[in-house]
Order: structure tokens, then sequence, then C-alpha cells
């Protein structure tokens, strides 16, 4: 099977050398892709270029991206392929820069419209953020015939809202499934599907082969 991964996370830059991201390392998309190499499948890794995990990467492919426009256009550049399966996994960051302002002599705040470096002298500096667009929502568009996957990472609530989040992207994005997890879901990993019920999976060696048989059905 021709498998998509993507893994780690985006960043949005505030100017040259300041950026927006978030702590994604890229592991858990990363072992992914090294699981199904492993089984025989053909994978493409997408992976963050500021992913921090550190591991072989056995992916008979692997690309880096940097911001989630970045992610995007190889996605969608992807779609020419033949793809049986994408696995999105990566920690697309929620927001960007807009416009970004700070006081001027007069202490009145104005606009920046281009800095390599925005000073730090004036003190305060305010940032206009930006909803991202979200890829997953994208991917039936450009894949309409692959198998999709995607991935929910919930802090707030408790397990039954992480698992409703779930079902709510796969019901409005069209996704086949969606692993769900982070301090809302608790220890190990939701597994939600478009035609069946949540089960439980309690650590990446059982989730990995829980998505190569939905894979291979």
């Amino acid at each position: 099977m021709n498998c998509i991964v993507t893994a780690g996370p985006t960043f949005e830059p505030l100017d040259d050398v300041r950026r927006l991201t978030n702590f994604s390392t890229g592991r858990l998309g990363t072992e992914l892709a090294n699981f199904l190499a492993a089984r025989g499948h053909k994978v493409i890794l997408l992976i963050g270029e500021t992913a921090t995990y550190s591991g072989e990467r056995r992916a008979q492919r692997v690309e880096t991206f940097t911001t989630a426009a970045d992610l995007r256009g190889k996605l969608k550049l992807l779609s020419s392929k033949k793809v049986d399966a994408i696995f999105h996994a990566a920690a697309v960051g929620d927001f960007s820069f807009g416009r970004i302002f700070a006081p001027d002599a007069a202490n009145k705040l104005v606009e920046i419209k281009s800095a390599k470096k925005i000073s730090t002298h004036s003190g305060k500096l305010l940032a206009e953020l930006l909803p991202t667009p979200k890829i997953i929502s994208e991917l039936r568009g450009w894949f309409p015939k692959t198998r999709i996957t995607g991935w929910k990472f919930e802090a707030d609530g408790k397990r039954a809202d992480a698992i409703a989040a779930a079902q709510r992207q796969i019901a409005e994005c069209s996704t086949d499934l969606c692993v769900v997890n982070g301090p809302a879901y608790g220890d190990g990993f939701g597994l939600v599907g478009k035609k069946c019920g949540p089960a439980h999976l309690a650590n990446p060696p059982v989730l990995f082969d829980a998505l190569e048989n939905f894979l291979c059905k």
C-alpha cells in the first residue's frame, strides 16, 4: 500500500529570527512510518523541520515542511499520485501572525509593515493572531478515494469530550478514522471510526497494529 504519514510541528514566522510553534516532537508519526515501512508498505514521511525526535526515519521517502502553508502545498502536490492511506499526525499550528504593532516615539501603537528582526527597544509588541486553515478539512477533496486518518489532541474536558471531538472531526472533514489522545483522553489512545464505536488502545505498538489492520481491510 502507498501511504503518507505527516508528523511533527509546523511553525509560523514573526520575523526572520522568531517563530510561533508547538511542542510536538514528531516521534509518534515517525514511529508509525517506520512500522508501516517494516510491514512492507511504501511510505512517504512528511515531518516538521523543527521536530526534535532524533530516532531513525525508515520511510522510503522523507521530506520536511515548515509552515502550515508549506505542508498544505506538499500534500496537495502528492494528490496527483496513487495514495491508499494518509495518516495525518502532524501538529499543525492553529494560528499564524497577522498585523504587528509597536509603540512609536510618542508611545502610540503603529503597525510594523516589515522587519527582518523586530526591535525590542520599544518594550511592548502587540501581535495579531489569525487562525490557520485546517488542512484536515481539505484532504478529502484532494484524495477522494484515499483512507484518511486524522488526529485529535484534546487538553480540556473528559474522555467522553475527547471522543466527541474526534467524532465531529470525522463528520465535518469526511475522514475515515480519528486517533484521539491528550490529557482529556488520558493514558493511551482512542481510535474512533466513521462506522464503528471508539476503541481504546493502550500504547503506540497496539495503535499502529490497529491502523495497519484498517489499511489492509
